[in-house]
């Protein structure tokens, strides 16, 4: 077996079982599971109908997809970002369709890092753990920059040490992030190509949150679009993954895309064509059609703000201090262990958040910044939000 598999950590839903063991709640109220991002709210119709077409769906079934996706489905995919962030990409060498955010961004880590000894790869921390896992099987050592609330959870990039840019072959970043819902302002976006281009190293920009924001007049920044302003021509070093989970409710179509630098692409490319990951025809027709239409997605949008003041008002003693900028988490901190706090919450009141340290690492401090939180995730339909917001503040009261 590959070693490096060892320095794998157990998933953070794996330790969530495992705390959950052997606990019996005590309540008769149904189980609100509040701990994973899978969204809830109901998928676009015309997707349903589009897969639910016999004939067009029988013709797709029969054909084995291309790993570079139909040239429809990277036009809509490349208008999309012109719309949404100004950005000029090819949809001929400067996009690719992926299945979903997760295979993607695990298999452009061991697509892009060497291998070499002392190489460095750069992740925030706490973060999506997908990262970490892409960073050690490609033979990369991880540098985990801590946001912490003394910088209202944004990392700093200008503290790492030049010796570390030098060694570094990638940088993940997360924005709007998971857990904590913070958005790397466009002087920080720009800063970092200016960092990639010096040190030669690529900048993997996870934004499958960009399209749930809190002020409908000021969206994320993304980093195709902080390329684009800055006059990066070819947006050389970056590269961005969005997906349709988030943004249009089908976590189970496991459909996004990457898009960027050509040449970035071109080798990633390669990779693909032996990983065996095209997405089938069906998918791409009604993927076309999700990037295509915005309404579905400004509705989502209201939805989810209707939800985040509701459960404010209902649960106040457990809202985060500030807002978050963009995503469905809640990133609150603890009065009691995370840990402690999550499974007497289940078994109180039987709701399921998840521990913030499972989604951070000790730090080179001795440190975990995920310690003495829990990510809330608001993916389920108002009343059962509203419901389980009762619970938590009962349950914060009861501290």
């Amino acid at each position: 077996m590959n070693p490096r598999l060892d320095s794998l950590q157990p998933y953070p839903f794996e330790r969530l079982n495992a705390l959950k063991a052997g606990v019996t709640p005590q309540t008769n109220l149904a189980h609100v599971a509040l701990s994973i991002g899978e969204p809830k709210h109901l998928p676009p119709d015309f997707v349903l109908q589009r897969l639910a077409a016999v004939d067009l769906l029988r013709r797709d079934l029969s054909t084995y997809p291309a790993t570079r996706g139909s040239l429809d489905l990277r036009v809509a995919i490349a208008d999309w970002i012109k719309r949404r962030f100004q950005a000029s990409v090819n949809p001929e060498a400067e996009v690719l369709p992926v299945a979903g955010t997760r295979e993607a961004l695990f298999s452009f880590g061991l697509a892009v890092l060497s291998g070499t000894p002392g190489s460095i790869a750069i992740l925030p921390n706490p973060f999506y753990q997908i990262y970490e896992g892409a960073i050690l099987l490609g033979g990369a050592q991880p540098y985990f920059l801590p946001a912490t609330v003394e910088r209202n959870y944004l990392p700093d990039f200008r503290a790492i040490p030049e010796a570390v840019w030098k060694a570094t072959e990638l940088i993940f970043v997360c924005s709007p992030a998971n857990p904590n819902g913070t958005v790397l302002p466009e002087a920080e976006l720009r800063w970092l190509i200016e960092q990639a281009h010096r040190y030669d190293f690529v900048i993997a920009a996870d934004e499958c949150y960009s399209e749930i924001y809190l002020n409908e007049a000021a969206p994320p920044t993304g980093l195709l679009e902080a390329s684009a302003r800055m006059g990066n021509e070819g947006h050389r070093h970056c590269v961005v993954f969005h997906s349709l989970s988030k943004r249009s409710n089908l976590p189970g179509l496991r459909s996004g895309f990457v898009a960027g630098d050509a040449n970035i692409l071109e080798h990633y490319f390669l990779y693909r064509t032996y990983e065996g990951c095209a997405l089938p025809a069906h998918v791409q027709a009604a993927s076309e059609l999700a990037w295509r239409d915005e309404a579905h997605v400004i509705a989502n949008r209201i939805a989810y703000r209707q939800k985040f003041a509701a459960v404010r008002d209902i649960a106040p003693d457990v809202a985060p201090s500030f807002e978050p900028e963009g995503g469905f988490y809640w990133w609150v901190k603890t009065p009691i262990s995370d840990t402690t706090f999550a499974r007497q919450l289940f078994e109180q009141e039987n709701v399921t958040v998840l521990p913030g340290s499972y989604l951070g690492r000790k730090g080179r401090d001795g440190t975990n910044p995920g310690d003495n939180h829990v990510r809330i995730a608001w993916v389920a339909e108002l009343n059962e939000c509203r419901g389980a917001a009762e619970r938590l503040q009962r349950f914060m009261t009861s501290l």
